[in-house]
């Protein structure tokens, strides 16, 4: 049970949502228990920023790849879909997420979607090191995958701006 007397309201009222990491199939079942997921996607439609790392990454997606039924990864397919899209977490630090991911996009299991390397923190960015953000889709039976260029910081640009046209449009 959540451990406020309203959650809506608590939610609502909110300016951004971080949502940490954990079992994403776990997530996803207590916020269904409870409405949350539902509460989630007005908060959306209303503009709260809804974040987050691992799970709390997937969790506004269709899906991606989580090892939270077991050792082995395996696809997670009912996601908020707040966003259309897969999502790839720890793209760059556990061998077999890249793999999997694009496999499962290329196979249909996931929508085309959008990976992330480690420590970061902005839906599309890049750094000097070589970690940054990815795209994978399905074209007919060919895999296509790109990694993101551009650079989005939070007070210097408007992020919406920065964000894919489909990121835009889907809030809509």
């Amino acid at each position: 049970m959540p451990n406020v007397e309203d959650i809506r309201e608590h939610l609502l009222s909110q300016d951004v949502i971080w949502v940490w990491g954990g079992s994403v199939a776990g997530l996803l079942a207590l916020w269904r228990l409870h409405g949350v997921d539902q509460v989630m996607h007005e908060a959306w439609q209303a503009g709260v920023v809804l974040t987050g790392v691992s799970a709390g990454s997937i969790c506004w997606h269709v899906g991606g790849t989580t090892d939270s039924f077991g050792p082995d990864l395996q696809p997670v397919t009912n996601g908020l879909a707040l966003l259309p899209y897969s999502n790839g977490v720890h793209y760059d630090s556990e061998e077999q997420r890249r793999p999997l991911f694009q496999r499962l996009i290329a196979d249909g299991t996931l929508p085309a979607g959008y990976a992330t390397d480690e420590r970061r923190r902005r839906a599309v960015s890049r750094h000097r090191d070589g970690r940054g953000s990815h795209r994978a889709r399905r074209q007919g039976r060919v895999l296509r995958r790109a990694r993101l260029r551009r650079v989005s910081r939070v007070g210097r640009r408007d992020p919406a701006r920065a964000a894919p046209a489909q990121v835009r449009a889907s809030r809509r």
